[in-house]
């Protein structure tokens, strides 16, 4: 096998992990799947060179995995919201999100640390939620961190993707913002309502929804990988960020829907409690270095992008 093409991927079975292993298949890229469950894996995601088992915890036997091959994307952890029903953030709950993501990149980089050739680079899954929800104010990668729940995530999360620097491993961190595509993530939750023409925006309706293309999100990670450029944080949300009330009335123009019946605060808060935030609080994020790299966005402006994704 060609080390130079091999890349280990963990959350390879996710809306992205799947999408970026068909990308790398087609670059020739050798890809390593870690898994929770490998055979379910195999199944999931065909034609990798290898499926290893792994789960997130700070020691494993995976070293030999690693060593050697040019990258590692690590994508893995619990789900935020697993829907708009989906679980409440108990304390438990709130627990299993930071540990997949803090434990598990431990993991991932105690491994990079023990092979003998390390990875030209480390691609680590972050998120803008980092920023903690701030007003209207536009953020890059330059901003502070924020000081909620998720940002404290965030700042743990990438604090140990970074030790990986440490071996003289390029270290990348992605911040994605709200990841549109019809079948996975937030969006077909946010779609409902306007299947049955009762959508409308989430008050106060001006928090800012920061947001990226499934297939932007792919060349940025392929960019990542790639370019010896990018290291440290990047934002991976497109150029033209939306206030709810505008993506909820764009939304209903492309579904042929109105945009007409708000949505209080208080009636998520009482159904989502502290995970409602995700919907009633926001964050403007600029991509600024994605763009000062050159970085061409497929899709800046919501609308094409939503006409895409549901024609």
């Amino acid at each position: 096998m060609n080390d130079t093409k091999r890349v280990v991927i963990t959350g390879a079975t996710g809306l992205i992990g799947k999408q970026l292993c068909a990308q790398l298949a087609a670059k020739d890229y050798h890809v390593v799947v870690f898994s929770r469950n490998p055979d379910k894996a195999r199944q999931s995601v065909p034609g990798a060179a290898n499926y290893v088992a792994w789960t997130p915890a700070e020691h494993g036997p995976w070293a030999s995995a690693i060593d050697g091959a040019y990258g590692v994307v690590h994508l893995a952890g619990a789900p935020i919201a697993e829907g708009i029903f989906g679980k409440r953030w108990t304390d438990e709950y709130k627990a299993e999100i930071r540990d997949s993501r803090v434990v598990g990149t431990r993991g991932i980089v105690n491994a990079i640390a023990a092979t003998q050739q390390k990875p030209a680079v480390f691609v680590c899954g972050s998120a803008i939620g980092y920023y903690g929800f701030r007003d209207h104010t536009k953020l890059d990668e330059n901003a502070a961190p924020g000081n909620d729940f998720l940002a404290q995530v965030v700042v743990d999360w990438e604090q140990e993707a970074a030790r990986a620097r440490e071996f003289g491993v390029r270290t990348v961190h992605l911040r994605t913002g709200l990841l549109l595509d019809p079948n996975g993530g937030v969006l077909p939750q946010i779609m409902l309502p306007f299947r049955f023409f009762t959508g409308g925006p989430v008050l106060p309706g001006t928090q800012w929804y920061s947001w990226i293309h499934l297939d932007d999100e792919i060349d940025l990670i392929l960019m990542a990988l790639e370019d010896e450029r990018v290291s440290g944080p990047i934002n991976a949300t497109a150029p033209e960020p939306q206030t709810n009330r505008d993506f909820s009335a764009t939304l209903g123009r492309v579904m042929g829907s109105p945009s007409w019946l708000p949505v209080p605060q208080f009636g998520l808060r009482l159904l989502l409690g502290e995970m409602a935030d995700l919907v009633t609080e926001g964050q403007r994020v600029m991509p600024q270095k994605a763009l000062d790299l050159g970085y061409q966005f497929k899709y800046r402006s919501l609308e094409p992008a939503l006409r895409n994704l549901l024609k």
